[in-house]
């Protein structure tokens, strides 16, 4: 769709600026889905607030990264996917690990692919989750808290998912080596 503006710290509307130079500060840049998601200032605070709960969640490191691209690749969010996989990497999550999360690929690792598995499952049944689903993945060895913070996982990325969807989203170059096409194709 078209209309959708990016905004930077100086233009956008006033409400929005301080969390623009917020994450200058913190990333260097502001981000194209930050400069997006200014257009409604509530919007860009529910995902940063969000964001935030989240990297404080029990999930370990690795399993929130698994978490945030499995969920992008569910819902074929170009821009998630680079923008994760990259971060991800810089994590030092594995190149192997990162390629099967882009490939949508079952993951050589137990607990991470019981992860991935389950963020699937709640992205593409939208939530309905079974309780086979459920017991398998605490089986692997995770809690009920991370079932429950896997569900914040996806509810960050719905938000940034839908919003790349709706506005097409310009890739920022700090993703670009990441790039991601396997996007289902758009109706």
């Amino acid at each position: 769709m078209s209309g959708f503006r990016t905004y930077d710290e100086s233009d956008a509307p006033e409400a929005a600026r301080p969390m623009l130079e917020a994450a200058k500060k913190r990333m260097g840049f502001v981000t194209t889905l930050n400069g997006v998601m200014a257009e409604s200032p509530e919007l860009l605070a529910g995902y940063n607030a969000l964001a935030e709960q989240f990297g404080k969640s029990s999930l370990p490191a690795a399993a929130k990264q698994v978490v945030l691209i499995t969920a992008s690749v569910a819902n074929g969010c170009e821009y998630c996917v680079a923008a994760h996989s990259t971060l991800a990497l810089r994590a030092r999550v594995p190149v192997a690990v990162v390629e099967d999360l882009r490939a949508d690929r079952p993951l050589d690792d137990p607990a991470l692919e019981a992860v991935r598995r389950l963020t699937h499952a709640m992205v593409a049944q939208r939530g309905w989750v079974t309780e086979a689903e459920i017991e398998e993945f605490l089986a692997a060895g995770p809690t009920r808290r991370h079932v429950l913070d896997i569900v914040l996982g996806v509810g960050m990325k719905t938000l940034s998912n839908y919003t790349n969807h709706i506005a097409c989203t310009p890739l920022d170059p700090a993703w670009a080596d990441q790039a991601w096409t396997g996007a289902p194709v758009r109706g």
